[in-house]
């Protein structure tokens, strides 16, 4: 009679209606959770240049992610730990003893549905719209417990820091880059970005990642002027060459003393031949250094982005690349730097290549030495690491320790290696074959 009587009383039924308004709020601080931490930045941007308030507020509270998920963690535990507490309450004038268990087994049903997947389901399925509802309400409980989550954040770190553990309260949970490189992956995976569209835009996110030497032209294979030879000899060289820039050197090649363009020694050779008489006495005492133009230098440690601005800003496409102690390596052109964005260019002057990648019918892979590390798996597919050198050779001698020679066979990172040409101390050319034990990692000879 008694427990009938409490059924019909007041109490129960405010009791019964404040742990449903808990589990809403808990069902609240949830799906406001998910919202804000799944929904695309980008497009949060893209509404509030339109005039989204919702979408600007949802903005700066994600700024700080770590006081965000800290405020929303701390309301959702104290209302979860509220509605339990009543519910163990309630149900034990009901039943008793045995209250704890069936508290225990009703709020973890309840919890589970109504508390976390509804909410988060639906959370998921629209982040931006329910980031944007949501935001109000998040920005005035953070605003109210936020010291005391900073003194929460305090502790933990402190007790993080006595395990050896470092935080930094400055990094986001995800970085913009890996965030946009992860999506282009999994949109190519699933058939929805082009490989081209793909290899461009993560072409370009890498440029802050690279450095000029891993892509410069090496010394061995620039052509250069030689200051001292005749006038028309220099006409003659730059006319056959490909190239429009030339580096003039005088005594030896480390000594450049300038950038030579084709048009500017033509104009210049045809003033004097159209303007004297005897324009071989004239050409005669033609110092190609004065047509020339300064050279411009660059350390090989230069990152890609900052060398392509560089370029841009000094109205440049040539620049020398040296290391620290001021020796030459190589030159760089802002046309090497495009085409690690948009793949090979080639003009009417550029001579017709094959691929620099040629697969055999039995799966072998037929590739030239210097060919980057990075060309290579963009073109294939693969995945070799490119941390411990830029080519494909520079792989093959540091994993071997040795500069091998041809016929010599190597197996690491799932390839068999094999070294069919070798110009000097340079590997030209090798065969790649992928290994169906990829955990190999060994040598043969």
């Amino acid at each position: 009679m008694e427990k009938t009587t409490f059924i019909f009383d007041t109490s129960f039924w405010v009791s019964v209606s404040a742990i449903a308004g808990l589990l809403i709020l808990s069902g609240f601080f949830s799906g406001s959770e998910t919202a804000l931490t799944a929904a695309s930045r980008g497009k949060l941007r893209a509404k509030a240049d339109k005039g989204s308030r919702g979408a600007q507020r949802a903005l700066n509270i994600t700024e700080d992610s770590e006081r965000l998920i800290g405020s929303v963690l701390l309301g959702n535990n104290l209302v979860n730990i509220l509605a339990t507490s009543m519910t163990t309450a309630l149900l034990a004038r009901l039943f008793g003893e045995s209250a704890v268990a069936l508290s225990t087994i009703v709020m973890t049903i309840l919890v589970l549905i109504f508390a976390e997947v509804l909410p988060k389901t639906y959370a998921i399925t629209n982040a931006e719209s329910a980031a944007s509802l949501v935001s109000r309400p998040i920005q005035i409980f953070t605003f109210l417990f936020g010291p005391f989550v900073v003194a929460v954040r305090r502790v933990v770190r402190a007790i993080l820091w006595l395990f050896g553990v470092k935080t930094d309260p400055d990094t986001n949970i995800l970085a913009v880059r890996e965030e946009i490189a992860g999506a282009l992956k999994i949109g190519h995976s699933e058939g929805l970005v082009e490989k081209e569209d793909r290899d461009r835009i993560l072409g370009a996110l890498d440029l802050s990642e690279r450095t000029v030497d891993e892509i410069m032209l090496h010394r061995s294979d620039i052509e250069m002027i030689n200051a001292e030879d005749d006038p028309m000899n220099i006409l003659d060289q730059c006319l056959e060459s490909k190239h429009t820039r030339l580096p003039v050197f005088l005594d030896n090649k480390e000594n450049i003393i300038g950038v030579l363009h084709a048009k500017d020694l033509a104009r210049t050779i045809y003033r004097i031949i159209s303007s004297h008489n005897k324009p071989d006495n004239a050409l005669k005492k033609f110092d190609v250094s004065r047509v020339s133009k300064e050279p411009y230098f660059v350390p090989n440690t230069t990152q890609l982005d900052d060398q392509m601005r560089q370029f841009l800003r000094l109205h440049s496409h040539f620049a020398l690349v040296v290391d620290e102690y001021g020796s030459l390596q190589g030159l760089i052109t802002l046309e090497d730097i495009l085409e690690e964005i948009v793949g090979e260019i080639t003009d009417e002057f550029d001579e017709a290549e094959d691929s620099t990648v040629a697969r055999s019918l039995d799966g072998h892979f037929i590739i030239e030495g210097g060919m980057t590390i990075r060309d290579f798996n963009r073109a294939t597919e693969c995945h070799l690491p490119d941390e411990e050198a830029n080519t494909v050779a520079g792989l093959v001698i540091h994993e071997s320790q040795m500069i091998p020679t041809v016929g010599q066979v190597f197996s690491f990172h799932g390839f068999r290696f094999e070294v069919t040409e070798r110009d000097g101390n340079r590997i030209t050319e090798l065969k790649m074959q992928p290994l169906k034990n990829t955990h190999l990692n060994q040598f043969e000879t």
